[in-house]
């Protein structure tokens, strides 16, 4: 029953890292510049899982972050500073109605799991009170 918390806790930190990302990536999601200044918008993060930890235990861990390859969007606004010469902006390649459909799944994973770890402390009560 030990290695069951084990499991719903790492699925805990892995949704937990997940849903740090996607607030990020909304957060970002009309960022034209980077951190240092340069005119290249934020591009996407993508959170990838991986079964089990370094030790071989089961459960699941955070693989990588990595960066959603697919184009920046493009925006007509002759005004924004960040403008090429035809008036186009790049904005980053986030779409908000997507990033709240993966925070709904990552949450709704994380009181899956939260629930779990319920039960499971439940029934390591019970036997201990059948042993008591």
């Amino acid at each position: 029953m030990i290695r069951s918390l084990d499991i719903s806790a790492s699925a805990l930190t892995a949704q937990r890292v997940r849903l740090d990302v996607i607030a990020a990536n909304i957060a970002n999601a009309e960022a034209t510049r980077q951190e240092d200044g340069t005119p290249v918008p934020y591009r996407r993060r993508i959170v990838t899982f991986a079964a089990g930890d370094a030790a071989g235990n089961a459960g699941v861990h955070v693989d990588s972050v990595e960066l959603d390859p697919s184009p920046f969007r493009r925006k007509f606004d002759p005004m924004h500073p960040d403008a090429d010469r035809d008036g186009y902006v790049q904005l980053p390649n986030v779409s908000i109605t997507m990033e709240y459909v993966d925070a709904l799944a990552a949450s709704r994973a994380y009181e899956a799991n939260a629930a779990m770890l319920g039960v499971t402390r439940g029934m390591i009560q019970q036997a201990l009170r059948l042993l008591a």
